[in-house]
């Protein structure tokens, strides 16, 4: 195989499994218009088309689909082969990606990068920001980041930070024109800022303990989104309360701009993990990666 061949076939596996050429283009480090031309050039040496495409979707033609199901496990073959050989180096290299919500990123893993960096100047890291719940392994992803309780049972999984609380928030504003809820319920009757899953578009019921006691509360008000700045921006606005990560809100408690309420009802509960299907054959920039974690939680 000439390496234009291996080239052609993982830029065409890269645009059938983002379903985007923008998406492949950005995975592979070149411009839309490359990959493109890579792709038609592909396609002619083939005679025959491997893409359908539309002006809002990509997606394989039957023949490219035929290709694509042979093609995936050879190209996996061949990245096992090649993260073999790199781990016969003293510093391990290569490619880490990752998959994993935007707040998990910004509060959990963007403070890793550096000192990664520091210690593994040969690992190329590649972070997919994705908030609904992905299948890493049909994603190609050495590893994802979630909250604990959303990792599944066969997966090896590592603590990424401390424990976290979700706190409910409301600015003075509201408090004066609304009164404090006493308990959970007395939620029904209040203006809540509410937020929907990601993975299926449902409304979040709030989820409250005490002691033995276990509450789910569905809450209602003027504004939904799955953007937790918007909740958070909305809050101060004064339009209703919201329930927030307790980190998120911090700056705005310490400062009175939010009060909190139902402490009592809100403890801290395990945060997220980093988690990969298994600890056999795993690649080194991922050994390094758990390790490095690991460090981090002992100093």
């Amino acid at each position: 195989m000439r390496g234009s061949d291996y080239a052609e076939l993982k830029a065409f596996a890269a645009v059938a499994e983002q379903g985007s050429f923008a998406r492949a283009a950005a995975r592979l480090g070149i411009s839309p218009s490359a990959l493109s031309q890579t792709i038609r050039a592909l396609e002619e040496r083939m005679g025959i088309r491997l893409l359908n495409r539309t002006t809002r979707s990509v997606a394989p033609s039957e023949a490219g689909q035929r290709l694509l199901t042979r093609l995936l496990p050879a190209l996996a073959d061949l990245d096992r082969a090649v993260a073999d050989v790199a781990a016969l180096r003293d510093t391990p290299a290569g490619l880490l990606r990752i998959n994993a919500p935007r707040v998990a990123i910004v509060h959990r893993l963007a403070p890793l990068i550096a000192p990664f960096h520091a210690a593994y100047p040969d690992i190329v890291i590649d972070v997919v920001v994705e908030d609904k719940l992905t299948d890493i392994v049909a994603g190609r992803f050495d590893a994802g980041i979630r909250l604990g309780e959303m990792v599944e049972k066969d997966m090896v999984s590592v603590k990424l930070g401390g424990e976290m609380r979700l706190i409910v928030v409301a600015s003075p504003d509201y408090i004066a024109r609304h009164g404090v809820p006493k308990t959970p319920r007395d939620l029904r009757d209040h203006s809540c800022v509410t937020s929907r899953w990601p993975t299926d578009g449902s409304l979040y019921h709030w989820e409250f303990e005490r002691g033995d006691e276990k509450l789910e509360v569905a809450v209602s008000g003027p504004l939904s989104t799955t953007d937790n700045d918007l909740i958070l921006r909305a809050v101060l606005d004064g339009i209703g309360i919201g329930y927030l990560f307790d980190y998120h809100a911090a700056d705005n408690l310490a400062a009175g701009r939010l009060v909190s309420m139902l402490d009592d009802w809100t403890p801290p509960f395990a945060g997220f993990h980093l988690y990969y299907p298994s600890r056999r054959q795993m690649p080194p920039p991922l050994r390094a990666f758990v390790d490095f974690i690991g460090r981090q939680r002992s100093v």
